[in-house]
């Protein structure tokens, strides 16, 4: 009788274990606040995609070796990688020149195909900007994307992205050449919801800036969509879709009033948050609807957390032409005020 006690308690928890994939990860059960979930089983299958799970793991890493890449007047730029999850993550880092320790930015891309990103193509000119006023800036290719290893685990139903996210928040603080105490982080369209998720785990980043971004209460997906006509879903048979459908077998699609759904957003988990944030957004965006801006603005003026939008009348998904000197110089002068 007490060897099947045993049994019956080990096989739950041994299959919760075989059903996730990430190696590294801490995979512990986490508890829950009451407040959201009264009753909630410990573990569950998809915990590792909640904000208390995330809140409840490490984030340690450290930036491995510099290979040059570029060098002029004002900075220098160096291929790397960093460790997230036992993966090789990769990275553009620029660093200004003159004497530091600097200010430091963690950037995160939007969407852009996994098969087809390139570590030194795209988002040249935003990166180029922040270095010239004096940002060490750290542009990371997501797990899965081109040379990183692991799957694209996507941004609104994984909890990777984040985690890559905070590693090389960890790797920069890390680095003799950065301020530990002045890191924030950058992101556009979906790293919206990445970097918001990232402060409501990690509460006491100084500053997020987000272009563009996207999904944030997870009702508003429902309600504005996304139209990227440039987005490839990743094949059926990959484990990434596979645990997509499973998620939704199991809990179906979101429903704010679902005890596991409640876990995900981090709307449900601003309290404390130290971070100051700002956000811009083009009226004329055809990709991310500016309602997702204005609707997480509605969401933080309930907040003590101190933010702001900019809106700009052209531009569109990616702030091109005035709108994008407007907003960088804008995003320059935030981060000098807040790190």
């Amino acid at each position: 009788m007490r060897v099947l006690l045993i049994l019956l308690l080990i096989i739950p928890v041994g299959l919760y274990l075989f059903m996730t994939k990430s190696p590294g990860t801490l995979k512990v059960p986490v508890k829950v606040p009451n407040i959201l979930a009264p009753s909630t089983p410990e573990p569950y299958l998809f915990q590792e995609i909640t904000i208390p799970y995330l809140m409840n793991r490490q984030y340690q890493s450290s930036l491995r070796e510099l290979t040059e890449y570029q060098d002029n007047s004002t900075y220098t730029s160096y291929l790397t990688s960093y460790n997230s999850d036992g993966f090789k993550v990769n990275g553009l880092l620029t660093i200004p020149k003159g004497e530091g320790p600097h200010p430091a930015i963690v950037f995160v891309h939007g969407y852009i195909a996994p098969t087809t990103y390139r570590t030194t193509e795209k988002y040249v000119d935003y990166v180029n900007y922040l270095a010239r006023n004096g940002f060490v800036v750290f542009k990371i290719d997501l797990r899965g994307h081109g040379e990183s290893q692991g799957e694209p685990g996507g941004s609104y139903y994984s909890g990777d992205y984040i985690i890559d996210t905070l590693n090389a928040y960890s790797a920069l603080q890390n680095a003799d050449f950065v301020n530990p105490a002045k890191v924030g982080l950058w992101g556009h369209s979906m790293a919206g919801n990445v970097l918001l998720r990232a402060i409501a785990v990690k509460k006491d980043i100084p500053a997020a800036v987000i272009w563009a971004g996207a999904g944030y209460t997870y009702s508003d997906l429902a309600q504005y969509r996304l139209m990227d006509r440039s987005y490839r879903p990743p094949s059926t048979d990959t484990e990434r879709q596979r645990r997509r459908q499973l998620l939704n077998d199991t809990y179906g699609t979101f429903d704010p009033e679902s005890w596991f759904w409640k876990l995900v957003p981090a709307t449900n988990y601003l309290d404390g948050v130290k971070t100051a944030i700002e956000i811009h957004h083009s009226v004329n965006d055809d990709v991310v609807s500016i309602e997702y801006s204005r609707n997480l603005m509605g969401v933080l003026d309930k907040t003590d957390i101190p933010h702001e939008l900019f809106e700009y009348q052209t531009g569109g998904h990616n702030l091109t032409g005035s709108s994008f000197t407007q907003a960088m110089q804008k995003s320059v002068d935030f981060f000098k005020n807040n790190l």
